[in-house]
């Protein structure tokens, strides 16, 4: 983790993919988590998962629930998400692994159709989080 003044973190968890750019996996800012678009790669191998929709959902969906550990919090803490996808005929398969990973849970949601994304990939999806006051204490009394 690093942090510019004491009001942003920079969120780095070898437990999701390393950004490809400049910039972080999540920025977190007066208890608000915002983690960048997480595309389906495995974090342990690099492998680009280009399988199923639902593969690469459920691929994309655990890097950023490993991001969110990261910084203090869940995908109960959920705010909103935007998911891309590059064919709006998928969406219902993407919505039952969603629905299976978030249970009770309903964040906000966007879906946003688009014509293709990096290296064949059928999604993308960002988050906004709430930080979790119980993970958040834990996780602050781990940084050094």
């Amino acid at each position: 983790m690093q942090t510019r003044n004491d009001e942003i973190k920079y969120i780095s968890t070898p437990n999701a993919p390393q950004p490809g750019g400049h910039y972080s996996q999540a920025v977190v800012h007066h208890g608000v988590i915002y983690v960048a678009g997480q595309l389906p790669i495995d974090p342990k191998t690099g492998e680009k998962k280009l399988g199923s929709i639902e593969e690469q959902t459920e691929q994309v969906l655990f890097n950023i629930r490993e991001i969110l550990r990261a910084a203090g919090s869940d995908l109960n803490h959920v705010l909103k998400m935007t998911l891309y996808i590059s064919d709006i005929n998928l969406w219902g398969r993407v919505n039952e692994v969603y629905a299976r990973i978030f249970g009770d849970s309903r964040p906000a949601r966007a879906v946003v159709p688009i014509k293709e994304l990096h290296y064949g990939f059928q999604i993308e999806i960002e988050a906004v989080a709430a930080v979790d006051p119980q993970h958040h204490e834990n996780w602050l009394l781990n940084v050094h």
